[in-house]
């Protein structure tokens, strides 16, 4: 029956060799990255009022009302010359009791809540520190993990693209300021240099029709960075978000897998029946957890891969048609690609900042 239950439907166990050297598994510099990753599910311990007092105390040192001695409240007959309200009477005390009640039942429910955060945590903490020392296994999902290895590689060499393109817009929008610059300055020579008015008049032409091209290309290239960055910061974060609860689930779940069997290995006494028999229910709640995580997971990765392609085809097309127009001379490909992706300018005299003006 134990057999049974240890079974994986299409995952294994890959034993850690005696260096903990796998291959497969993140490097040892991660250790202090996974530790943080187990510890920031604890609760919330900022309620001075529930736990104070640490341990020994009674209650597990919360200290009710009742036991502390003297008079709480001091008679005072100017109150009552004052015509101020008496001193409360039964029913405020029955009110006191119940309210100690309730601050009770909360203290227990919290202390219940850190004491199940507390085991959580070590048996996760021992079951990270058997696989990084070769003293454990952990269920392997290969096809899965490579995936997973797959997305991160791509997520990092898109995040250059990023860099990359705008550094891009970065240089070149400081070349169209200049041309905006130059073209103006010759404007102005050709006015007032009658003997040269023909030759500066076409070099300012010149400059603003390029000025008028880059900023057509400024606003191909913006579109395509915001195109990418939606991709890479917000489609591929929220899988590697899923992918990080994933990996949580898988820990939890080869902790108390890890538990269950060496409890199985042990003495069948009562007492030890008893511990074998909630170890079980807990390792299948967190079989159902991690089963579920590497169906998400599995399921957004499909779905990401295909809006990938998608986006990145687009993208990229329009990418090379406005630099190979730009480049040409071909201000009416330029256009032309602009209006076959939708990529809108802004008119001329707009009040809304141009595309140089919004970086």
């Amino acid at each position: 029956m134990a057999d049974n239950i240890m079974s994986k439907a299409a995952t294994m166990e890959i034993p850690i060799n005696s260096n903990g050297d796998t291959g497969t598994l993140t490097e040892d510099d991660s250790l202090e990255q996974d530790l943080q990753q187990v510890m920031v599910s604890g609760p919330n311990l900022n309620e001075t009022s529930i736990v104070s007092g640490g341990y020994g105390g009674p209650a597990g040192g919360i200290i009710p009302t009742s036991s502390i001695k003297g008079p709480g409240v001091r008679y005072n007959p100017e109150y009552l010359d004052r015509g101020r309200a008496p001193a409360p009477g039964l029913g405020s005390l029955n009110h006191t009791n119940s309210t100690e009640e309730v601050s009770r039942g909360v203290a227990v429910e919290k202390l219940d809540s850190v004491k199940k955060w507390g085991i959580n945590t070590y048996k996760c903490t021992k079951q990270m520190f058997s696989e990084k020392f070769g003293r454990g296994s952990r269920t392997v999902d290969l096809e899965l993990e490579a995936q997973i290895d797959v997305l991160r590689d791509t997520k990092s060499k898109y995040e250059n693209i990023l860099r990359l393109a705008t550094a891009l817009i970065t240089h070149f929008q400081s070349m169209v300021q200049t041309q905006q610059a130059l073209g103006d300055t010759f404007t102005d020579l050709s006015q007032k240099s009658p003997e040269l008015q023909d030759e500066f008049g076409y070099n300012a032409e010149t400059q603003k029709l390029l000025c008028k091209n880059g900023e057509a290309l400024l606003g191909a290239i913006n579109f395509f960075v915001s195109s990418v960055n939606t991709l890479v910061n917000k489609t591929m974060e929220d899988t590697l978000m899923t992918i990080r609860h994933y990996e949580n689930a898988r820990l939890e779940f080869d902790a108390y897998r890890s538990d269950l069997e060496e409890l199985s290995l042990g003495p069948r006494d009562a007492a030890a029946m008893v511990r074998i028999e909630m170890a079980q229910q807990e390792y299948h709640t967190y079989r159902e957890k991690y089963e579920r995580l590497r169906s998400d997971v599995s399921i957004k990765l499909k779905f990401l891969e295909e809006n990938k392609v998608k986006v990145m085809h687009k993208q990229l097309l329009l990418f090379h048609n406005a630099i190979s127009a730009y480049f040409a001379g071909n201000q009416q490909q330029l256009e032309q690609t602009l209006i076959q992706f939708n990529v809108k300018l802004k008119p001329p005299g707009s009040d809304k900042p141009s595309w140089l003006e919004e970086q």
